[in-house]
């Protein structure tokens, strides 16, 4: 896009004709074809997602959180309550399509419906959805909602500048890296340099198209193995076809 210029010959942005603030997510429940978002229910979710934790053998799912690993099942229902009261985060719980049961959970949050900008966090990922088609889907039902539904221009994703997987995994799901702020916030007694990357809404609909390829059906194996990997499908040869 060429660059614009006012009337002393400085640089600016693009226009946002006819611009308004866009909704707030709604507290409602998403389906997917391998998984479905819920908003958190204490009393429905606390005891499945506090049996899918305990399939990890330790505590290092939580370094990166703000909160420790629960200690047992009444801590863990007392997590999943404050997170249920919560409105910024919005916390959902993602059920398996086949079992029925909460096996993780991710947030919108920092949402500023004034700019259309929106973040993905706090999420907690169990042993029993990481590394699955569910995963992903997951991940791609909140970008979905926070671009198609709600018209949000910007979605973003931070993490612990140490927390490699998490980094590898917004480079996966399509995330821009933008740098490190250093110092920007403290938890758990310890400084916190965060890694922003993010999404926008003029990178979303190839994203998209990517995300819906690699969730078909056809792109896994009688063993549910992925034929392609999801960033193979936003290259230009792929994105042509």
């Amino acid at each position: 896009m060429p660059v614009r210029h006012n009337e002393y010959g400085q640089s600016i942005g693009a226009p946002v004709p006819e611009w308004r603030p866009r909704p707030l997510p709604p507290r409602q429940t998403i389906e997917g074809r391998y998984c479905t978002l819920e908003p958190v229910n204490a009393a429905r979710h606390a005891d499945d997602l506090h049996a899918a934790y305990a399939q990890a053998p330790d505590g290092r799912d939580w370094t990166y959180l703000g909160v420790e690993r629960p200690a047992d099942l009444n801590a863990t229902r007392a997590h999943i309550e404050r997170l249920s009261q919560s409105t910024d985060p919005l916390h959902f719980a993602v059920i398996d399509g086949q079992s029925g049961r909460a096996i993780g959970t991710l947030s919108l949050m920092r949402i500023d419906a004034t700019n259309g900008v929106v973040e993905v966090g706090h999420v907690n990922f169990s042993p029993l959805l990481k590394h699955t088609p569910m995963s992903t889907e997951a991940q791609y039902l909140l970008m979905k909602l926070a671009f198609d539904t709600l018209g949000y221009r910007r979605y973003e994703w931070k993490c612990d500048s140490f927390n490699e997987p998490s980094k590898r995994a917004a480079a996966r799901l399509g995330f821009q890296a933008e740098g490190v702020f250093r110092q920007y916030s403290m938890y758990k007694g310890r400084t916190r340099d965060a890694s922003w990357f993010s999404v926008i809404d003029g990178e979303w609909p190839v994203l998209r198209t990517a995300f819906e390829r690699w969730l078909s059906p056809a792109n896994f194996d009688a063993q549910g193995r992925q034929r392609m990997a999801l960033d193979k499908f936003r290259l230009p040869s792929a994105v042509a076809e």
